[in-house]
């Protein structure tokens, strides 16, 4: 059984940094593309960033580029979201997903983080 479980969310003023993690179990094969989604209030899911096993190849929103980092620890079966220069913008639940590469959509997801950036 797969589970990803994130944690890291809080309250952090805007300039301020925060880093998410998430913790994944039950993956049986290395093939994953893991990502971050986030959901603000009143709005719908959307792609933060992605990465691959390797870590070689990762993806980035544009309204996160050059603020966010997506890293993972395969030893670990962790993967971070490094998050700096948060903005009032990017309050939202964070959530954490999975999936086989060869697969379109997210298959396994988490049940969300909160963070919350006061202006």
């Amino acid at each position: 059984q797969v589970q990803l479980v994130e944690s890291g969310g809080g309250l952090v003023q805007a300039g301020g940094s925060l880093r998410l993690s998430c913790a994944a179990s039950g993956l049986t094969s290395r093939n994953y593309v893991m990502a971050w989604f986030r959901q603000a209030p009143g709005k719908e899911r959307d792609l933060v960033a992605t990465i691959n096993w390797s870590g070689g190849s990762t993806y980035y929103a544009d309204s996160v580029k050059g603020r966010f980092s997506i890293s993972r620890d395969n030893a670990k079966n962790t993967v971070y979201l490094q998050m700096n220069s948060l903005k009032p913008e990017d309050t939202a639940v964070y959530y954490c997903a999975a999936k086989r590469a060869y697969v379109s959509n997210m298959e396994y997801w988490g049940k969300g983080t909160l963070v919350t950036v006061s202006a």
